[in-house]
Formats: C-alpha cells, sequence, structure tokens
C-alpha cells in the first residue's frame, strides 16, 4: 500500500477539523479533512515540545503537547511506538521537535470530534529548522486557500476542473469534500493566521536565513520534502504570501518592542525556579506598558518557546 502524503499544517487549521472518511477495512486509511480542505492521513509538524505527561499507571501511555505559532497540537505515545514514546519522556522541555505521525480522531459524542497525532518518528531540530517548516507551511496553507476560492467560483465544484488548474487530486478531492462538510469557511481567519506566523521570521519574513542543517536534520526535513506534492509546488505563484499595509507593520513593530520589553524583564528578575507571573507584570507596569499588552506579549512568548510556564503561575525562559 502507497505511504500517504505527510502534510504540513497548522494547530490552528488541523485543530479546527471536525470531519472524518474513515477508511473500510483495516488496510484502507482514514483521513481527516481540514477546513481548508487538506486530505490528512499524516502530517510533518515542527513546534515546541512543552510538555509530557503520563497517563496511565503502567506508563505505557503518554500525552504531550507541542506549540506552533498558530496553536498547540497533543500527541499520544503508546506502547507499540516504544522508541517514540521513550525519546518524548527523555527529552528536556521547552525543546523544539520535529514530528511525523497519524492524525488520530476521538468523539466522545454525536457531533463532536477531536483530532491529535500518533507519533511515528521524533526528533530534536534546531530553531533554523523550526523557521523553514514555518514558511513552508504558510506556503502550503496560502496554496489551499487560493484552491478553496478556485473551487468557490465553479458552478458546481470538481475535482477534475481542479486538477486541471494544476493542484493535486489529493487537494482536490479534499476541498471537494471541505466545502461541502463546512458552512461558512472563514477564509480570512487562515488569512491573518498566515500573516501572524510570518512574524515569527523576522527580521526576514519570507526571506529565511542560510540554514545549517545537521545529518539528522537533514534526514528527517529531506523525507517529508520527497513527500511533498509536487503538482501544488510548481503551480504556486512567484509573489509575496500576504501583503501588509504600512499601519499593520506600524503596530507590528510596537508590538515587537513590548514583546522585547517583558522578555529583558522576567530574565533580569527571574531566578533558578523562574519568576511569579504578578512580579513580572509589576515590574512592565512600572516600564510603562498596560495589563492587556503584558498578557499578550507573554502569550506571545510562550508561543514562541522563548518563555515557558514550568508550574502554575511562574515563568521562566529557555
Amino acid at each position: 500500500m502507497k505511504r500517504q502524503t505527510a502534510w504540513r499544517v497548522f494547530a490552528g487549521e488541523f485543530n479546527d477539523s471536525t470531519v472524518e472518511i474513515k477508511g473500510e477495512g483495516e488496510m484502507t486509511p482514514s483521513f481527516v479533512v481540514t477546513p481548508l480542505g487538506a486530505k490528512v492521513n499524516r502530517l510533518f509538524i515542527i513546534g515546541v515540545l512543552t510538555d509530557v505527561e503520563n497517563i496511565s499507571q503502567e506508563g505505557e501511555l503518554v500525552r504531550a503537547h507541542i506549540s506552533d505559532p498558530t496553536g498547540v497540537f497533543t500527541v499520544y505515545s503508546g506502547q507499540y511506538q516504544k522508541d517514540v514514546t521513550d525519546a518524548l519522556l527523555n527529552i528536556d522541555v521547552p525543546t523544539f521537535v520535529a514530528v511525523i505521525g497519524k492524525a488520530r480522531t476521538y468523539n466522545p459524542e454525536e457531533g463532536l470530534m477531536y483530532v491529535s497525532i500518533r507519533p511515528e518518528k521524533i526528533l530534536e531540530v534546531s530553531a533554523d529548522i523550526r523557521d523553514k517548516w514555518i514558511f513552508e507551511t504558510c506556503k502550503n496553507t496560502k496554496n489551499r486557500i487560493e484552491a478553496i476560492m478556485e473551487a468557490m467560483k465553479m458552478d458546481e465544484s470538481k475535482i477534475n476542473e481542479l486538477t486541471k488548474l494544476g493542484y493535486s487530486k489529493e487537494l482536490s478531492e479534499g476541498i471537494v469534500e471541505a466545502l461541502k462538510s463546512y458552512e461558512n469557511i472563514d477564509l480570512e481567519k487562515y488569512v491573518t493566521l498566515i500573516k501572524e506566523s510570518l512574524q515569527y521570521l523576522r527580521p526576514s519574513k519570507e526571506t529565511l536565513p542560510n540554514l545549517k542543517i545537521d545529518d539528522e536534520e537533514k534526514e528527517i526535513v529531506e523525507e517529508e520534502n520527497d513527500d511533498t506534492q509536487e503538482k501544488e509546488q510548481e503551480t504556486k505563484e512567484k509573489k509575496e504570501i500576504v501583503q501588509t499595509e504600512e499601519t499593520k507593520e506600524e503596530v507590528d513593530e510596537k508590538f515587537a518592542d513590548i514583546e522585547n520589553n517583558v522578555l529583558e524583564t522576567i530574565k533580569k528578575i527571574e531566578g533558578e525556579n523562574g519568576a511569579p507571573w504578578d512580579l513580572i507584570t509589576d515590574n512592565c507596569k512600572k516600564a510603562g506598558l498596560d495589563e492587556d499588552s503584558i498578557e499578550e506579549a507573554l502569550n506571545s512568548l510562550m508561543d514562541k518557546g522563548l518563555i515557558y510556564e514550568p508550574v502554575l503561575g511562574t515563568i521562566k525562559t529557555t
């Protein structure tokens, strides 16, 4: 049986998924269909491993969370993935990790679906590799948005018509299913998701620095590069992913300054075990920052993996 392509999908899109195509029989794969039409059996994600928890008495099942710029992936690994489970238990958090895994669903009641990942492989990676994944995932997300917009123009969204435009058969099938199953897909939400994700690549945004990749990182990245959908890549336009207005740039620059001030404040006052949230807030207020901006900056810094919360109410830099 052909191995399924591992999709690059942000947590913000994957976690919005409420549609599953179940395979018939043991050898037929099942798929999670995202609101943008990614027909996901396997994923390739990179983010910050923020916590790992043993959730079975025998220690044979662990739950982990991996954060990207848009949200958090939930990962479950058990006795049938012993190497990965052992690796998760031995990685110090927070750490940038790359994960290849299968999409899994949980339906506690009719009409309610939660998604997670069962990992097949996990590897610690560098911040540069994380940035490259963000950049590529932004491009993949943009491509799906454009494909959905093309499908919306059609009197009847047809797979063949989408493939004629250069989109892969898998994406075309997923888009037709998404338009049938999701009501009022909020494309603007995912455009914003791309814009916000690109802010993590400052100052270069769409232009990444030269990446230094060691042999292990190269192996996992190249494996999934081989799986990417060539037809999708060939049809992508050679233009900027998003256009931002000057006013938006000014707001972003101001927020970046606030983030830097908050981060420097934490570094100054944290001890071996970190710094209390209230003390951070008080010191930042004395520096002229308002409470809403401080909280927003703290949440953003946590998403970026620059700080974490070892215990509730205490912040520590990575």
